[in-house]
């Protein structure tokens, strides 16, 4: 059964995270959230692997990033998981692991997830100053492998943050005409979200004093979409003609291309 492995058998390959509360407390949270089902988890990450990972994107080259800057949004995107550093690669390698799949598993009920590995969207994320990005949607799909978004992870790796200096994570109902929920970008806290057409959500502007940056790592997670039965073109093994092996027999070949329904009736009245 797909949900046989519970977060259980993978605790303890799990050690590098503080998990502070049990799977179904996790789920219960993220479930009765509103406007839609998300979750944050405080100090989840040893502090020293997500400070390295901060240093690594201060100082990333300018050419490393992505700028989208219009009106409606400004931020720095990673431009290509190829330039992550090894501090960067470390993290994803735990977040795309099976057992951090199984532990998100757990907790959305969402199974056979599937990760990025080419971070597309996600990776290291800068808000500068005065940034921002109005409440918006996630694109429900990658559109470079055709997987269905299902989920969007982000930690926050800001030290010493106050509500003052903005850069909050706002969460919307889902006609996006009422704010509901705000997120505090707070150093070493992780949300977990659904992405789904009425997941809406935006990101104050920043304005802290010294003209600090807002900086997170974000990672979003996939399934295939539903099961197709044999109905629309679905089949186990299937071999190629045995032209090794004897020509085939007259009664191999009714076999093979009579209905099994009339093979058996005329098979009846030979006996």
């Amino acid at each position: 059964m797909q949900n046989e492995t519970s977060i259980r058998d993978v605790s303890t390959r799990l050690d590098q995270l503080s998990i502070p509360e049990s799977s179904a407390s996790l789920a219960e949270r993220y479930r009765s959230n509103s406007p839609f089902p998300y979750l944050t988890i405080d100090n989840l990450f040893e502090p020293d692997r997500l400070t390295t990972v901060m240093n690594e994107m201060s100082v990333a080259k300018r050419s490393d990033w992505v700028h989208h800057n219009t009106h409606k949004i400004e931020k720095f995107g990673q431009k290509s998981a190829v330039l992550l550093g090894e501090a960067g690669f470390q993290l994803v390698a735990l977040l795309h692991s099976a057992p951090f799949l199984y532990l998100l598993s757990e907790i959305t009920g969402i199974w056979n997830l599937l990760p990025d590995p080419y971070m597309h969207g996600a990776g290291y994320s800068i808000i500068p100053p005065k940034g921002k990005f109005d409440v918006h949607i996630d694109s429900n799909e990658d559109l470079t492998s055709g997987l269905t978004r299902r989920l969007a992870l982000i930690i926050y790796l800001n030290q010493d943050w106050s509500p003052k200096y903005g850069g909050q994570l706002e969460l919307w109902n889902k006609d996006a005409s009422r704010k509901v929920a705000e997120i505090e970008p707070v150093f070493n806290r992780t949300l977990l979200m659904e992405v789904s057409r009425t997941s809406f959500h935006g990101v104050n502007p920043v304005v802290e004093p010294s003209g600090r940056s807002r900086y997170s790592f974000m990672a979003y997670y996939n399934t295939a979409g539903g099961i197709l039965g044999k109905e629309k073109g679905v089949h186990s093994s299937m071999y190629a003609p045995d032209i090794y092996g004897p020509k085939p027999t007259v009664r191999s070949l009714a076999r093979k291309f009579t209905p099994p329904i009339f093979y058996d009736f005329v098979r009846q009245k030979i006996k």
